[in-house]
């Protein structure tokens, strides 16, 4: 639709033509921001020949008939009435413009495809004779060689593209199109070139260099990332050094920085913005993206939360939150958003099943298996509900009932989601046999797991520790537990495992060394690291040493067992 100042131009062009008659040309005067002195200027300066005035006049009655039909919905006759107007004054630039753009848009639907290949042939037509004219500006000869490019004929849109960079070296346009039409071609390192030569452009504006850095992602996108990235982020360097103003162009400059890596700039962009039009929830919705590729969940959060405040009742907005505090270990904050999501959306399934998540991870089992009873009672049973129900028991030490439901998950994967059945959840398996004491499942799945990932090193140390409890393939017990320390050197579980096969072993000076790096690495006290040092102390026979680290796991965590090793350890308590 053409704007409105263009259809009083045209108005104001049609009275002068009707005024002035074949009155003599003029000289033309000084040049004027007001658009109707800029339309006096060029009728006082306009062939006024009878045949010049029935031409305009021709193509003013064209385009009158091109809007009206557009009016009409009939997008066809309004772009075939636009083009006679063009043909018939193609001196108008716009008008000509306007025309080819006219004929190049209609959608398939519109048309078929003989009158589409009809209409660019046209479009060609027209554009040839409006080139032809002396005084043909760069934008006609970029709009053909964008044409030309469509219609397949290379060499013809190579030299229109070099043309129109010729008459109009600030013009991007060219440039886009030749480049654009190398890279089609497979000749990326020539059009990256043709960008090149209108980076070296001296004097060009914001606009220009944002929409310059934005045609270099077309080439990263194609694969020459490590080529354009350097070449990208100077000119939109170059751009902000200019402080444009318009919130659009400096959106299109905080993307631009963003694709190529520069996420600070991008932040800093979007935060002035955001300054500027705090209400405005699209520039936090940038920042909230940006922060999260910088892994930055922190901020991100900040800047959902401010969302939220100002869009309480969207549950797309508390259910991302709540998957950020998670993700940054805040479950318990979380569990509210997800809360409130299942609120706002009772029907969005995977809230339940993150609650579920959040809750089990905030200590709070019971309610876990509460939301996942929600679940069921409203979506058909699976994996995800048994797995977690699994979780919310092992949590309670109900390990019966924990691998009850991890069972009733395998068969569920089995049936239809076979991708679930991965080394953690065969681990998980594992672990729910071994405290429920079958020993020989256990071991078959944590075999699974290790078929699946060989250097699972949680696997490795859990099924060679058990080994090394019960005194079984001790062997290939430390050989495993040897690789989880390799991958995890300063991992106090695996240290200690270590330490304790090599007491299985009966070599207690070498599982000394293992059991005092565990005690140093572990960031908690842990009863069974000094309950096994103390045993280690013993073997050794350094029964003062055992006693204090008897002592230290005693005051851990009241075991009987220990109880009576300290008590048998006093001189003179063994005697009848």
């Amino acid at each position: 639709m053409p704007s409105r100042t263009y259809l009083e131009w045209l108005s104001l062009w049609l009275s002068l033509l009707l005024l002035a008659g074949c009155a003599a040309p003029r000289p033309k005067p000084a040049e004027s921001d007001s658009p109707a002195d800029n339309a006096v200027s060029e009728a006082a300066t306009a062939d006024y020949s009878s045949e010049a005035v029935k031409a305009r006049v021709e193509s003013l009655a064209r385009y009158t008939a091109a809007i009206v039909h557009e009016q009409d919905d009939e997008p066809e006759l309004a772009a075939e009435e636009c083009y006679r107007a063009a043909l018939a004054d193609p001196s108008n630039e716009d008008l000509v413009l306007e025309a080819t753009g006219r004929l190049l848009r209609l959608r398939p639907g519109e048309t078929t495809r003989d009158k589409a290949e009809a209409a660019r042939e046209k479009a060609a037509e027209l554009l040839k004779k409006a080139t032809a004219r002396p005084n043909a500006s760069g934008a006609l000869f970029a709009r053909l060689g964008l044409l030309y490019s469509i219609m397949g004929k290379k060499d013809l849109a190579i030299e229109a593209n070099r043309k129109a960079i010729q008459k109009a070296p600030d013009n991007l346009a060219g440039y886009q199109y030749l480049s654009q039409l190398y890279l089609q071609h497979n000749q990326p390192d020539e059009g990256i070139k043709v960008l090149d030569l209108a980076a070296r452009r001296p004097h060009v504006d914001a606009s220009f260099l944002i929409e310059l850095g934005e045609t270099y992602a077309v080439f990263a996108r194609g694969g020459k990332m490590e080529a354009v990235k350097p070449r990208a982020v100077d000119v939109f360097k170059r751009a902000a050094a200019l402080n444009p103003s318009s919130p659009a162009l400096l959106m299109h400059l905080a993307d631009g920085f963003g694709l190529f890596g520069e996420i600070d700039r991008a932040v800093e962009i979007y935060s002035k913005l955001l300054e500027r039009a705090p209400n405005l929830t699209v520039y936090r919705d940038k920042l909230v993206e940006l922060y999260l590729r910088k892994q930055d969940r922190t901020n991100a959060a900040a800047q959902l939360r401010a969302v939220v405040r100002e869009s309480p009742t969207n549950p797309q907005i508390h259910y991302l939150l709540g998957s950020i505090l998670f993700e940054e270990h805040n479950p318990k904050e979380a569990a509210e958003y997800f809360n409130k999501t299942i609120l706002l959306s009772p029907n969005f399934e995977p809230a339940y099943y993150d609650l579920a998540a959040a809750q089990i991870n905030s200590d709070q089992p019971q309610e876990a298996l509460h939301t996942i009873e929600k679940a069921r009672d409203k979506f058909p049973e699976s994996f995800i509900g048994e797995f977690y129900s699994a979780l919310a028991y092992s949590k309670m030490k109900d390990y019966t009932n924990a691998l009850r439901h991890l069972t009733a998950a395998e068969v569920f994967a089995r049936v239809n989601e076979t991708n679930r059945l991965t080394h953690t959840f065969y681990f998980q398996l594992g672990s729910a046999y071994e405290r429920t004491q079958k020993f020989k499942e256990a071991e078959t799945y944590f075999r699974k797991a290790l078929d699946l990932a060989p250097d699972f090193a949680e696997a490795l140390n859990y099924l060679g520790y058990m080994w090394a409890e019960r005194g079984e393939n001790l062997e290939e017990a430390r050989r495993m537990i040897e690789r989880a320390v390799r991958s995890e050197p300063k991992n106090a579980a695996f240290l200690d495992s270590l330490g304790w096969v090599l007491y299985k072993l009966d070599r207690p000076k070498e599982a000394l060394k293992w059991l005092l790096q565990a005690v140093e690495q572990s960031q908690e006290p842990d009863p069974t690291l000094w309950e096994h040092l103390g045993d280690i102390y013993a073997s050794l026979k350094q029964p003062e040493k055992a006693r204090e680290a008897w002592r230290k796991s005693l005051t851990l965590e009241p075991n009987a067992e220990i109880e009576k090793k300290l008590k048998a350890s006093v001189p003179g308590n063994d005697k009848p």
